[in-house]
């Protein structure tokens, strides 16, 4: 398998239910992926099962951006910004996951608000995300500086 794809968040969590969103999207396109809702960590054992040469995992992250802005995170930036409401940090995820799958990358999406409806900002950069996804056009999202 090429790639598999990891969608964190909460789906009752406003902005936050951007990973889930984003999954079902994904879903309806055949496209492998995994719904995780908040708890990630629950879901290792598909991954090593599934054995993909790239994971990526998606959630939302305040990255001190616009709303809705999209940023593959690199690694060393993880500890210094604040991910979604699951369990466990998303860098120790990483890190585990790693020992089983060559490259992990982590796409945050920045949310404005974690309660209530995720607003239609969120939406459109989610909808424009899985049309990147679809097309296998990763490498045109920016990195998070």
């Amino acid at each position: 398998m090429d790639f598999l794809i990891m969608c964190i968040g909460n789906p009752q969590g406003g902005d936050d239910a951007v990973g889930p969103y984003i999954a079902k999207k994904l879903k309806e396109l055949n496209i492998d992926v995994i719904d995780c809702g908040t708890t990630p960590e629950n879901y290792t054992s598909v991954v090593k099962q599934k054995n993909p040469k790239k994971l990526i995992i998606i959630d939302a992250a305040d990255m001190g951006l616009k709303p809705g802005e999209i940023r593959i995170v690199p690694k060393e930036k993880i500890g210094v910004m604040t991910i979604s409401t699951h369990g466990i940090p998303t860098s120790v995820l990483m890190n585990y996951l790693e020992k089983y799958v060559k490259k992990v990358i982590l796409i945050g999406i920045q949310p404005q608000n974690m309660t209530g409806e995720m607003i239609t900002k969120i939406k459109e950069k989610a909808n424009y995300l899985v049309e990147i996804i679809k097309d296998k056009k990763i490498n045109k999202l920016s990195v998070l500086k």
